[in-house]
C-alpha cells in the first residue's frame, strides 16, 4: 500500500471515529439552535422549588464596592457557604436597601440569591427551567456576552473547552470529508454538483439578507 493509500485509510478512520465521538455535541448545538430561532422553550416558565434563608454570612467588608470579576470572586465563598453551585451571572445592586441580587445558573436551573449586606442574610430561591433552556444555556455559554465575568464555574470552563474542541473537530470533518470525496473518482461529479448547489444557496441567502 502506497503513501496515498495509508493517508486515505487514516483520514477515513479519523473521520468516522471523531465524527461518532463529536455527534452528541453537534446534536446539542443543532437542537438548541432550533429553540433559539423559534423562541420556543417548553417549560421555560419553570417551577420554583421553595425559598430558604441563610444567615450568618461571612461577607467581605468592601463587597458593595466591588464590581466585575473581583465581585464574582468575592461571592464564590459566599455561594459555597449558602450551598449554591453554578455560574454566577450579572449581579444586580440595590444600594438603598443594601442588597445584592445574584443569579446562579446551572443548565436547567436558576438560583436567585438575594443578599442583605447589613443583616448578613440571604434569601435563596431555586427555579427549574427545563431541558430546552439547558440546551440554550450550553449553546450560548461560551459566547461573547459578559466576558469579564463568564466561565467562573469550573463546569462551564470544561464545557467551553469541549465547545472549542467541537469546532475544531467539525472543521476537520469538513476538510477530511472533502478529501475522502475527492479520492473517490466515481463520486466526483455528483459531489461537485452538490458542492456547487450548497455554495450557491449559501451565498444567495447571504446576498438576499444583505440587500
Amino acid at each position: 500500500m502506497g503513501m496515498n493509500g495509508r493517508l486515505y485509510r487514516v483520514t477515513r478512520d479519523l473521520h468516522l471515529y471523531l465524527g461518532l465521538f463529536i455527534s452528541p455535541f453537534v446534536l446539542v448545538f443543532a437542537v438548541s439552535v432550533f429553540f433559539l430561532v423559534h423562541a420556543w422553550l417548553p417549560g421555560a416558565g419553570g417551577a420554583a422549588s421553595g425559598r430558604r434563608t441563610v444567615t450568618a454570612l461571612l461577607l467581605p467588608a468592601n463587597l458593595e464596592e466591588l464590581s466585575g470579576r473581583p465581585l464574582v470572586d468575592a461571592l464564590k465563598p459566599v455561594m459555597t457557604y449558602a450551598q449554591v453551585a453554578g455560574e454566577i451571572g450579572f449581579v444586580q445592586r440595590n444600594p438603598r436597601e443594601h442588597r445584592l441580587i445574584v443569579p446562579v445558573s446551572v443548565p436547567g436551573r436558576v438560583t436567585t440569591v438575594t443578599i442583605d449586606t447589613q443583616t448578613r442574610e440571604a434569601s435563596v430561591e431555586r427555579r427549574t427551567t427545563g431541558l430546552a433552556d439547558a440546551l440554550v444555556v450550553l449553546h450560548k455559554a461560551p459566547g461573547p456576552h459578559l466576558v469579564s465575568i463568564r466561565m467562573n464555574w469550573w463546569c462551564m470552563r470544561v464545557w467551553q473547552w469541549l465547545a472549542d474542541a467541537t469546532v475544531y473537530v467539525v472543521l476537520f470533518l469538513s476538510v477530511s470529508g472533502v478529501y475522502l470525496w475527492f479520492a473517490l473518482r466515481a463520486e466526483r461529479l455528483i459531489g461537485l454538483l452538490l458542492l456547487g448547489a450548497g455554495a450557491a444557496t449559501f451565498f444567495g441567502t447571504v446576498y438576499a439578507l444583505c440587500h
